[in-house]
């Protein structure tokens, strides 16, 4: 019974989220319990995707530009999202047709997020994603958009 349960509320989160976000439902007995739970929520408080792992809030706010599209993402603490700066941030890039690019984001201390541009006007489905490395912590998120 509470497996049907389970799957009835997974196939419901799945298809409310749909390709939004990242969905993990992590049951790896090697890892530690939070490093076992990764959270999705649709829109963030800048209106981006969200993943909550290992007690970060990791947010992804594409946007188009004249020049292709902005990147923007928030790396925030806890619950009070307390904003951190000092990250080295990458996002791996992966195009509509198929090819990869890498791109590192730079930290913007007045507006307290990380961005960068990437230079495609393609259209369809791209897939990202964040690798952080905060002070030797590895943490990264998954996020999809389309242009």
């Amino acid at each position: 019974m509470k497996s049907q349960v389970f799957s009835a509320f997974a196939a419901i989160v799945i298809t409310t989220l749909g390709t939004v976000g990242q969905i993990a439902i992590a049951s790896n007995p090697s890892l530690t319990q939070q490093e076992n739970i990764t959270k999705t929520k649709a829109v963030g408080n800048k209106g981006g995707q969200v993943v909550e792992s290992q007690g970060y809030h990791l947010e992804f706010v594409p946007e188009k530009s004249d020049k292709g599209m902005h990147l923007d993402f928030y790396l925030q603490k806890g619950d009070t999202h307390t904003a951190v700066g000092g990250a080295k941030v990458t996002a791996q890039v992966q195009m509509p047709d198929g090819k990869k690019e890498t791109l590192t984001l730079k930290y913007d201390d007045k507006e307290k997020h990380y961005t960068a541009l990437l230079a495609t006007k393609a259209t369809g489905e791209y897939k990202v994603v964040i690798l952080l490395d905060i002070g030797g912590k590895k943490v990264n998120g998954r996020f999809s958009f389309k242009r």
